[in-house]
Order: structure tokens, then sequence, then C-alpha cells
């Protein structure tokens, strides 16, 4: 396996898609500081996985998208993928070829995928473990890898080991286990929990149970007695009221005797009456057809002078058109001449228009040809560019060549072998003091850092406790509140509930009434009008004020079921009520409806506003057919004076205007009528519900909050006993820096008179001061040539300026014809559109001539048909009053018919009333039997409620469950003895029974749970053991491995001298830290901490090189690690790189010339444009055959 393919878009300094394609050998890239090199190896790092920011050298992820420039704009995302060959199977994919790819979008989003199929970032990190790569892999190896090897805390060092031993899946395996064993422990801990909590019921819901079980047996004892006890009452109370049905009889046939004659009395009064209804009902629709015939007659009267109005109007009409079309002639001779004005400046403008267009032409093509001037000017510039570049990069060398010969002066300083090893001793030693001084103040700093948001913690949490504590009072009292609103609610709803079923703001008569129809005595009664109707809130006050007392007028099928209503009423002496027979009653129209629906402030006719079953059309169009709903009372007396006050008029505030003009008005309670206490009552049971799910929205909301109040405080405890170990830790760093201010002090006294003895060796360094001079002459020669590059560069800017300059002027000109041009345009089509505006307006004044004359036409037919009209309605009249005088004497005629008929029906109901006497006297004995009766029934039903209520049971169903008695005062005394018993109980929970098996089940299921719990977690606890075990074997095995090599690959780099790799407590090999023991050639064994800064690079590199010979990458990313070596040390470096690269595929991040030698391809960094990279590529290997061949 190796990497075939890196591919960038928006990352860093890249914001063009690029790609960077490697074979199985050795890659340099180069390049100057500050061109993006490293940005490749951040690139690396990041598609594998890193989610530091700190490790990608930025302050937050949004940093690795590009930023924009000042010629470019910020890219949106960025996207990094990683081509790795994987022919050999090493990643666990079934693909020879595996593409991982990451983007991340400025919103925050990420996105992982592996060849193309969208990943989980854990999907990535398990697919690199034990390769070596990953994020906490060694396959990128940069400053920040060799500061780990050469740290001063050898645990630091652990990660690269523990990866390089093959361990880091296992690990994974761990934590993943410790994770789980964990929430096992959180588990089970809640498992005990409940047990406990269980526990605490079990007993109390014991006592329980056994007390509801003594009731449960004295309350059957008590039900036996009861219903024997009842059942015998029943059988003595039925033998009473047989003798008592048998009296009733005999009063009931004589009182039907009395009671025939008075009826028969009373039918003939009844009949006379029923004639005489007649005869109003006749004469009242006489009347009607009367007021019918005068409202024709002046409707008549109306039209006819409407028409005579109409005639006037059209002879008028037709004056004035005639005037006009004498107008209408002198206009058109004046849009004929506009006409051709208009057509002779077309044809000019057409003719400017076709030289302008070849204008244009010859500037375009002016605009080209300096175009392709300007591209071939900018490739001249682009080669100038990369001349420039490799002129900066051998500048760069020299400069390194002229550093390395002041280290090699610095050298020569340190030969005098006694003072050299003293001083040397000192500088290091004063070093590790240094080192130590400021990894005190670092761990002050950080113990400091801890310790102040420990503070900020502990009182950030002490904030979100209280707030969480205020939040918890607030939702309390939100709940309370809509507690309270939800019982005021379901009080009105029951207040206005009780006002429904008692019919209050009903007369006695109707509730009178509706009782006995609702018993059934009563037939075909239908209610209250009152009842049968809905009005919206909008209009009900106002229905309501319409229909006044006929709200309480009771609506019946026919004239008979009205006729025993009000004989009822008689019989009871319970008041007055008006009958509305559906079959009797007639409807009523508004027929000035169409034109009252064109009046200010109209609402609507009032039958049609409100909603009522269609049985009861009649009904409601009869009452409220004729009358008007208007908004206000002035819209009301307005209407009222346009149709003469010929009907009624409400307004929606419940005033009233009568027919004949009187009005009816004042305050009004709003709510408190019928109709108003239905509809708010539908009202409330909607809002009811509604309260009903705000005040569990409460409840739930309180819960959480005390939830989350009580974890505030458990974290406020947590931060504060995190605070004091803070303050701890301060004070220890503290004091590690007093003293390791002391020893660097003493160590630079002593270095001081150790300096002035390298004064006298200063001579010595004459020699290489030459080089160095020639060093710099050759770098002076360098920086020349880059100059003379620049200079001819900006000699191409310069000729860039000029055809700039000269593109704007020719783009000026062009801009200036276009404009004249699309004026010229412009103004054609203006003309175009007002010539013909010009010749339409001719067409519409020639059609307007014709639609005049049609219309004096028009005019004078209509007059004619108007004058025909009146002749007829003329004769309608007469023959209107002619009606009139006969219906007139017709009701004469009937006037007479009645008052003999009345005569009649006095001498009827004098009679009845003679009869009445009698029926009294057999009334009254007959209800006295009546009630003894009904109270012997009542008895009985009383006893039979008492056993359904008490025990469910019928009659029947209690005789087949009926137990002997032998002595009923015996069984009334055990019935007491039986209550007082119970009663002695006290308060007893049935439920108990069935509550103690519950929770008794429930807690045998959570033993049953918590015995799997703990089951479970010594699994876990045997999985740890085992992890851990074969971690350590392996760990051991491959650490013994990585010593010896490191052994070998540092005699090999450094020529000799010894090397090894320590654990600081063999007894705890997984968490101990690594020692790194050297012994440089012809020096002392040392730790890694004691070596110069080269050294210390050199020993870390061979460090890597002895990891990758135990266990290797398939590839590894060195970003500029042998930075710090001198030419010699590179050199070895890059040697051995090669022996080692059969194995490993190398990409070098570099600007060392041993490196970049053996390198088999080299890719270039450069920044042509500011804040944007470029790469340039270089295939050695090719470039060396093809000279060959040459």
């Amino acid at each position: 396996m190796y990497l075939k393919a890196l591919m960038l878009q928006g990352f860093k300094s890249f914001p063009e898609k690029t790609v960077l394609t490697f074979d199985q050998s050795i890659t340099a890239i180069v390049g100057p500081n500050g061109s993006g090199k490293s940005n490749l190896s951040d690139a690396v790092r990041w598609v594998m996985g890193e989610q530091s920011t700190r490790a990608l050298r930025g302050g937050r992820m949004e940093d690795v998208i590009f930023g924009g420039t000042a010629k470019r704009r910020q890219t949106g995302y960025a996207q990094v993928s990683l081509v790795l060959d994987n022919s050999d199977h090493r990643l666990p994919r079934e693909e020879n070829e595996v593409m991982v790819t990451r983007r991340y979008y400025r919103s925050g989003e990420s996105e992982y995928y592996i060849n193309r199929d969208a990943v989980r970032l854990k999907d990535v990190s398990e697919l690199f473990l034990d390769t070596g790569l990953g994020r906490e892999g060694y396959a990128i190896i940069g400053q920040g890898r060799i500061d780990e090897i050469l740290s001063q805390r050898s645990t630091d060092r652990r990660e690269v080991f523990e990866e390089a031993a093959g361990i880091s899946r296992f690990r994974h395996r761990k934590e993943e286990a410790q994770r789980k064993l964990e929430r096992t422990d959180e588990n089970l801990l809640r498992v005990n929990d409940k047990v406990d909590e269980l526990e605490l019921q079990l007993e109390p819901l014991r006592a329980q149970r056994d007390k509801a079980k003594k009731y449960l047996m004295l309350r059957d004892e008590l039900r036996g007695l009861e219903i024997a006890v009842w059942l015998d009452s029943l059988e003595h109370i039925r033998a009473g009221v047989i003798q008592l049905e048998t009296d009733l009889h005999s009063a009931t046939v004589q009182r039907d005797g009395a009671k025939a004659a008075q009826e028969a009395a009373y039918a003939d009064a009844e009949e006379c009456a029923r004639q005489m209804q007649e005869h109003d009902v006749t004469a009242d629709g006489l009347r009607r057809q009367e007021q019918q015939r005068q409202e024709r007659a002046g409707a008549l009267e109306s039209a006819v002078a409407v028409l005579n109005s109409s005639i006037a109007h059209n002879d008028e009409s037709a004056r004035r058109i005639r005037a006009d079309l004498q107008q209408q002639e002198g206009r058109e001779g004046s849009l004929a001449a506009q006409i051709d004005q208009r057509r002779a400046r077309l044809s000019e403008i057409e003719g400017q228009l076709t030289a302008g267009a070849q204008a244009i032409r010859a500037q375009q093509e002016k605009a080209e040809e300096n175009a392709r001037s300007a591209g071939q000017l900018e490739q001249e510039l682009e080669r100038l560019r990369d001349s420039q570049a490799l002129a900066q990069a051998d500048a760069a060398e020299a400069r390194a060549l002229r550093s390395a010969l002041a280290a090699a002066a610095q050298e020569v300083l340190d030969r005098d072998e006694a003072v050299r090893r003293e001083l040397a001793e000192l500088e290091e030693q004063s070093a590790a003091a240094q080192t130590q001084l400021a990894q005190a103040q670092e761990e002050q700093e950080r113990a400091q850092q801890s310790l102040d948001q420990g503070r900020n913690a502990a009182q950030g949490y002490a904030l979100l406790e209280e707030k969480r504590r205020k939040k918890a009072e607030g939702c309390k009292e939100s709940h309370m509140k809509a507690q309270m609103e939800e019982n005021a609610l379901a009080a009105r709803i029951r207040l206005l509930s009780d006002m429904e079923r008692q019919r209050e703001g009903f007369s006695r008569a109707v509730k009178l009434v509706m009782d006995q129809a609702d018993r059934g005595v009563l037939k075909g009664v239908h209610g209250p009008v009152a009842g049968l109707v809905k009005a919206p809130d909008r209009v009900a006050l106002a229905i309501e004020t319409a229909l006044g007392g006929a709200m309480q007028n009771i609506v019946v099928d026919r004239e008979e079921d009205g006729k025993a209503v009000i004989q009822f009423l008689k019989r009871r002496e319970g008041g007055r009520a008006t009958i509305l027979p559906i079959a009797t009653i007639r409807p009523h129209t508004l027929r000035e409806g169409e034109a009252l629906s064109r009046q200010p402030g109209f609402v609507g006719v009032a039958d049609r506003l409100v909603s009522f079953d269609g049985r009861y059309q009649n009904i409601f169009s009869n009452l409220l057919g004729r009358v008007a709903v208007m908004e206000d009372l002035d819209h009301a007396i307005a209407a009222a004076r346009k149709f003469g006050y010929q009907f009624k008029i409400v307004t929606l505030d419940g005033q009233m205007l009568n027919p004949g003009g009187s009005m009816t008005g004042g305050s009004a309670v709003k709510g408190a009528g019928i109709l108003s206490r239905a509809n708010e009552l539908e009202q409330l049971e909607g809002k009811r519900a509604e309260l009903a799910g705000h005040t569990a929205q409460w409840a739930r909301q309180l819960a959480d909050a005390q939830r989350e109040a009580t974890a505030a405080a458990y974290q406020r405890q947590t931060a504060q006993e995190q605070l004091r170990e803070f303050e701890n830790a301060v004070l220890l760093a503290q004091g590690r820096i007093q003293r390791s201010q002391g020893e660097k002090n003493e160590l630079e006294r002593r270095q001081t008179a150790l300096r002035g003895e390298l004064e006298q060796l200063q001579a010595r360094s004459a020699k290489i001061d030459a080089d160095a001079q020639a060093a710099q002459a050759r770098l002076t020669q360098l920086e020349g040539a880059a100059q003379d590059s620049r200079d001819a560069q900006a000699q191409q800017d310069r000729r860039r300026s000029d055809l700039k300059t000269r593109a704007e002027e020719l783009t000026a000109e062009l801009s200036r014809l276009t404009a004249a041009q699309a004026a010229l345009e412009a103004e054609r089509e203006a003309t175009r559109a007002g010539l013909c505006e010009l010749e339409r307006l001719r067409e519409s004044l020639a059609g307007d001539r014709a639609q005049s004359q049609s219309l004096v036409a028009e005019y004078e037919t209509k007059n004619q048909g108007f004058s025909k009209e009146i002749e007829e309605k003329q004769s309608a009249l007469t023959a209107l009053r002619e009606e009139s005088r006969r219906c007139a004497q017709q009701l004469e005629q009937l006037n007479a018919a009645r008052l003999e008929l009345e005569g009649r029906r006095v001498r009827a109901t004098r009679e009845s009333q003679a009869r009445s006497d009698e029926l009294l006297r057999l009334e009254a004995e007959v209800s006295r039997l009546s009630q003894k009766k009904s109270a012997a029934a009542m008895e009985e039903k009383q006893l039979l409620d008492k056993l359904w209520e008490s025990y469910g049971l019928s009659h029947e169903a209690a005789r087949r469950q009926r137990q002997e008695l032998t002595s009923i005062p015996a069984a009334n005394r055990r019935i007491g003895e039986l209550k007082r018993a119970i009663s002695a109980l006290g308060q007893v929970n049935v439920g108990a029974v069935e509550e103690f098996d519950r929770v008794n089940q429930r807690y045998t299921y959570l033993i049953g749970q918590r015995d799997d719990v703990e089951r479970a977690r010594r699994d876990l606890e045997r999985i740890i053991s085992g992890l851990t075990g074969e971690m350590k074997t392996i760990f051991q095995r491959e650490f013994a491995r990585i010593n010896e090599a490191f052994g070998q690959t540092f005699v090999e780099l450094f020529g000799g001298g010894k090397a090894r790799l320590e654990l600081e407590d063999p007894n705890d090999v997984l968490g101990c830290g690594i020692d790194i023991k050297v012994q440089p050639p012809g020096k002392a064994l040392k730790t890694i901490t004691l070596l110069s800064g080269g050294e210390k690079a050199f020993v870390a590199i061979a460090l890597y090189f002895a990891i990758l010979k135990v266990r290797p990458t398939p590839f590894v990313v060195m970003d500029e690690i042998e930075a710090a070596l001198d030419d010699n040390n590179v050199a070895r470096f890059a040697q051995y790189m090669r022996t080692v690269a059969d194995k490993t595929q190398f990409i070098v991040i570099t600007h060392r010339r041993g490196t970049m030698e053996e390198a088999d391809a080299l890719y270039g960094v450069t920044m042509q444009e500011q804040g944007v990279s470029r790469m340039l590529s270089l295939n050695l290997n090719k470039l060396e055959r093809e000279l060959d061949l040459r």
C-alpha cells in the first residue's frame, strides 16, 4: 500500500483544485518560506481526522478554509482527498484503491467519505488503526512530533510507541469497554435506587392489603343481609299497592263519567272558538291582501314617476351627444397631420442607426487586437515570475550555507577540550535549568489558568443553579396560575350548565310544559324558540332583541298539540304561553331585502344570520323574516326613513326600531341573554380543553426545571471541589519555580567566568570568516540576478499597464458609441409607439362617432317604450282600486258571522263550568288515592334504587341471590354491627390488593435486572482485564524490537556510539514513561535532554527510522525535520532514507540540498499571487533518463 495522490480544493492557501501524484519512491516538496509547503502536511493530517486546531497551526477549524485575498473571494468550504493503493489489502477494504475525503463548510458542518460513501469520523479513525497512519500515528512527522520525543515529560512519548507497537486497536476496544462499564455502573446505580424505593413501598402496601381483605369480607356479609331485608320490605309494599289499585279504579270510573259531560260542553265552546278563529284568519288574510294591494299601488305610482324622469334624462343625453359629434370632426383632421410628421422622423432615425452599427464594429476589432497583445504579455510575465522563484530558491540555499559556516565557526571556538568540556557541561546544565524553569512557569500558568477557569466555572454553575431555581419557581407559579384559571373556568361552565339544565330565564309556564314534555306526558312539543336556534356571537344580542318575548314561545307539531299544552297550563294554573304550531305558521319575507342590502351598515336579514333545523324554516321566517339587522343606530335610522318604517330593524348592540317609527333601546348586559348563554357555554367548553393542555404543559416544564436545578447544584459542588484541587496545584508550581530560579542563577555565574577564557580563541575562526565572505559574494551575485529578473518584470508590468490604459480608452469609446446607438434605438421605438398611438386614436375617434350616433337612436327608442309602459301601469292602478272595494264588503260579512258565534260560545262555557264542580270533587278523591299509590311506588322505587346503586342488582337478580333469614330484627342488628366494624377500619384502600401485587411483581423484576447488570459488569471487567494483559504482552514484545532497532539505526546514523530505550517502571508497562539513553561517539552516556539541539533532532530521527524498521507505514510525510541538522548529518539522513525507501514511501517537505539530491521527484511550491499557492513538478528520474539518451 502507498499514497497515490493528494487532492486539495479550498484548503488554506490552495483555493483552486490542486492534485499531487506520487510514485513508490522519495518525493521532495520545496519552496521559499511562507509559500505554503507545510499546508500540504496539514492537509494529510486533517483528512485523516485531526481535530486539534493547534496541531493544524490555526485558532479555529474555520481557518483551514481559504480566506480570500485582495483579488480572490474566500471559498465556502475546504476539501482534501487522499488516494491510497490498497492492492495488498492492508486496509480492511475489498477495493484495490481507497479514497478518503474530508469536507468542512463555513457553517461548521463536517463531512467524511470513503470511496465517495458518507461515513463518520469514527469510521475513518478505525480504518487507519494499527497502520501507523491516522491522527495518533507516526506517518506524519513534523516539528510537533519531534518535540514530543524530545519532551522532558517521558509520558508524552507513549502515543508514538503505542501506535508503533500495534496496541492502538486494543486500547480503543479497552476504552470502549470502560465506557460501557461506566454506563453499566450508572444503570446499576439507577436499578438499586428503584429497588430501594420499592422496598420502602412494599411494607405499607402489605398492611393496606391485609386491611382491604378484612374490609371486603365484612362488606360481602353486609351485602347478603341488606339484600334479604330489602326484598322482604318490597313484598310488604307490593301487597299494599294491590288494594290501593282496586279503590283507585272505582273512583276513576266515576270521575270519567263526570269528565265526559264536562268535555262535551267544553268541546261545543271550543268549536265556536275554532270557527271564530277561522273567521279571524280569513279577515287577517283579506287585510293582508288589501295591504299588499296598497303597496303594489304605491309601487306603480313610483314606477310611473321614474319612467317620466327617464324620458327627460334620455332627451337631454341625446342633445349632448349631437354637440360632441361636431367637435370630433375637427380633432380627426389634426391627427392626420401629426401622423405624417412622425413617419418622416422614423425614416431619418433608421439611416443614423445603420451608420452607428458600422462604427461599433470597427471599434470592437481594435479592442480585440489590444486584448491579444495583453495575453501575450501575461505569458511573458508568468515566465519571468518562474525564473525569479528559482533565483530566490538558490539564494535561500546560499543563505543556508552561510548559516552552516557560522555554526562551524562556533565549533572551532570549542576546540579547547578542557574549557569546552566544562563549558559544555555548564551550558547543558543551564539549558536543563532553563527548561525546568520554563516548564515550572508553564505548569504555574496552566495551573493558574485552570484555577481561573475553575473559579469561572464555579461562578457559572452557581449562576446557572440560581437561574434554573428561578426558572423552576416561575414554572411553579405559572402552573398554579393555569390551574386557578382552569378551576375558575370549570366553575363558570358548571354555573352555565346548571342554568341551562334548570332553564334559567324561561317563564314558569315554559318550564312546566318542557318538564311534562321531557317525561313524555305532552306529545309533539319541540321546545321554546330560544332552544331551537343558534346565533353567532356578533349578532346574538341583535337576535335576542328582535325575538324579545318570542324566545319563550313553544314550538309544537300541530294545533292539537298546542291545544293540549294550553289545557295543561290551565289545569295546573301554570301561567300563559304562546304556542307556534309548525303546521299552521306561515313565513314572512322582507321584499325590500335586495334594496336594503345596498344600504350602508346593513348586516343581513335576521332569519339568514341564524342556524336552525330545516323543520323550523316557517317558524323563524315568521318571527325574523321581516327583521333587518344593521351595524348601529345611525345606519338603522337612515334605513328606516328610506323604507318608511315598514318593518322592524335591530342593531348589533341591541337597539330596535319598530314598524310605524317607535324606538326601543338602552343598555344591555353582554352575554346575559339565553342565546348568549348557550354560545358562551360552547366557547368555554373549547377553552377548557385548551387550558387543560396548558396546565399539563406547565406541569411537564416544572418537572424538567426541577431536574435541571438539581443537576446544576451537583455541577456547582463538583466545580468547587475541582477549584480546591487547582489551588493546591498553583502552590506546588510556585515552589518549583523558586527552586529552578536559584539553580539557574548559580549556573549563569559560573558560565560568565569561563567565557573570559574563550576570547583568546577568536583568532582561530579567521579561515571560517573567509569562507563566509565567499558565501556572501555568491549570495550577492544571486541577489543581483534576482534583481535583474525583477527589473525585467517591472518593464513588462509597465507595458501591461499601457495596454490596460489603451483597453480602457477603447472600451470607453465603444461604450459611448453603444450608448448613442441605444439612444437612437430608443428614439426609434418611441417614434413608432407614438405613431401607433396616433393611428389608434384616429380609429378610436371614428368608432366613437359611430357609437354616439347609435346612442341617439337608442335613446329615442327607449322613450317610446317608456311611454307605452306608463299607459299599462295606469290601467293596473284602476284594477287594484276595484279589488279594494270588493274586499271591504267581504270584511263586513265576516264581522257579522263572528258576533253570532261569540254568543253561542258564552252559553257553552257556562254549561261546562257547571259540570266542573262535580268533576273537582271526584278529581280530589282520585288524586288522594293516586298519591298514596305513588308514595308506595316511590318507596318501592327507592328500595330498587338502593339495590342497584349499592350492589348493581335488579330485582330479579337480587331474588336469585337472596338468603333465608330467621329473624328480620336480628338481621337488622347484625347489619348495624357490620357497619360499625367497617367504620372502625377507617380509610380503606381497596386497590391496595392489586397495587401490592403490582409493586411486588415490579420489585421481583428489578431484582432480576440488577443480577443481570452485575453479571454484565463482571463480564466487562473480565474483557478489560484480558485486553490489558494482551496489550501488555504485545507492547513488551514490540518495545524490545524497537529498542534493538533503535540501537542499530543510532550507530548507522551517528557512525558509532550507543542508544537504548528504558521503561521508567517495568511493573507498569502500559502507564509508565519512556526514557531515551544515548552515548554519541566519544562522549559519555546521557539522557536526551542533555544533548545539543542538533543532536536531539538527529536522535529523534534515528528513533523514527527504528520504528519504521520494525513496523513500516505505507508512507511517511516529513515536514522539515532535518532543519536543525548540519550538512554532514543531512547527507547521512538522506542516504539512510534511501536505504529504507524500498519498504516505505517518503514525502519530504524540505529546503536542504542534501535531501533534495536524494529525491526521485520534486514538487515546487510558489506564491506568485499573494496568499495563493501554486505547484510545479519535476520528475528527476525521468529527467536523468532523458539526459542519458541525449
